[in-house]
């Protein structure tokens, strides 16, 4: 297997973009990557495209071609594969797209990211999402998406894992961060008592512990590690991406549901592949689309013992400058969540932070940055660990 690198990434904003479309947004990331990464368009060799659900939130399926065409791309007919995993689909895209330039299959691969999702209904978003979960044993008997969450949630607060008000602070912690951030679909800070006070949503869960819906697309360029110097001297490489999965119900993980067991598996595949542990890492964007999500994320990537992160993260220990700085983007929660664009998102900040591009956002001297992305209620996980060279 070669060694992998990212030489180009490109984001565009995240939000309630009523004058782009979803091909709009999937062109313009892309396309900032390939420049990104000084490359011509015909040098690109496979795409790879995470995507939840086009076919509910804008009517159109087969989007790999969709994208491949208006990037000029299909008339080179290169593959292009649109690859779904609930919330983990850009995580998973990426992980293609590595054993695809791994393998040696393939020298120069744009991993994309897209989701379109403002333009229907609140009902029918959440009738999307909720699918996400088992939606005949879940979903189909009325539990929502943020229900599910909310048990967990509960739970944790029961069995002192964390109180109401640690939970609360994740959502702080990654305003913070997006303020910083000018892609971000909320750039301001926000007080604790903003986060318990807001709308409820499924208790204790409230409106500010939730991310928001978005629309928005992310990419980046993968090439041989021994190639990318051909290209720019601003590379990161890829040292470890690792996917595992669970159940798809929430009640099929027995009494311990305040785990992710296919993130902590991932983690530790990835941790040993590189021959690092938990401590080395500097920099983390993991997958807070709860707040209570986030939680538990630092919690089985070993930053911390179970019943120690919320009180971590309220102390500030998860800010730029801290013990580890987490979401400095601003997460899924401040950043946004275009769902199938989030896992490329995360990766393409921790790229940025590795390539010492992340402008006000720079961790200093970061050697080590991590990606945690999930899919359902944890249902499947990927975990990606770049390098700073």
């Amino acid at each position: 297997m070669r060694e992998v690198a990212i030489i180009g990434t490109g984001v565009t904003k995240f939000g309630e973009l009523w004058n782009k479309s979803f091909r709009a947004l999937g062109i313009e990331a892309g396309m900032k990557a390939i420049a990104d990464a000084n490359l011509a368009g015909d040098e690109i060799d496979a795409m790879y495209i995470g995507n939840m659900s086009a076919g509910r939130f804008i009517n159109q399926q087969h989007i790999d071609a969709l994208i491949a065409d208006y990037t000029g791309m299909a008339s080179r007919h290169i593959p292009a594969v649109r690859v779904e995993a609930g919330g983990a689909s850009g995580g998973v895209a990426f992980r293609q797209a590595y054993i695809d330039v791994a393998s040696g299959a393939s020298d120069y691969v744009v991993v994309g990211g897209a989701e379109k999702m403002t333009d229907l209904d609140d009902a029918s978003i959440n009738s999307v999402l909720d699918a996400t979960a088992d939606a005949e044993w879940e979903a189909g008997m009325g539990v929502t998406f943020a229900g599910l969450h909310a048990m967990i949630a509960q739970r944790m607060i029961h069995e002192g894992i964390a109180t109401r008000e640690e939970i609360a602070s994740f959502a702080v912690n990654s305003h913070y961060h997006g303020a910083l951030n000018p892609n971000a679909q909320f750039r301001k800070e926000i007080k604790l008592d903003t986060v318990l006070r807001s709308g409820a949503v499924a208790e204790p869960l409230g409106v500010f512990d939730c991310a928001p819906i978005s629309d928005g697309a992310a990419a980046v360029v993968l090439c041989p590690l021994e190639k990318a110097k051909e290209h720019t001297d601003c590379y990161a490489k890829v040292a470890a991406v690792t996917q595992a999965s669970d159940t798809l119900a929430l009640f099929g993980r027995g009494e311990d549901i305040t785990t992710y067991r296919a993130t902590v598996e991932a983690a530790n595949r990835a941790y040993q592949q590189v021959g690092i542990t938990p401590a080395d890492i500097q920099v983390a964007e993991v997958h807070d689309n709860f707040t209570v999500s986030g939680i538990m994320a630092l919690q089985d990537l070993g930053f911390f013992k179970k019943g120690e992160a919320g009180k971590a993260v309220m102390d500030g220990q998860c800010r730029i400058g801290g013990k580890i700085a987490i979401n400095t983007s601003g997460g899924l929660k401040a950043r946004g969540h275009p769902i199938g664009a989030t896992g490329v998102a995360q990766v393409a900040e921790i790229a940025d932070q590795m390539r010492n591009r992340a402008d006000k956002r720079q961790v200093p001297n970061a050697k080590y940055g991590l990606a945690q992305n999930t899919g359902g209620i944890g249902s499947a996980a990927t975990v990606t660990i770049l390098e700073a060279i």
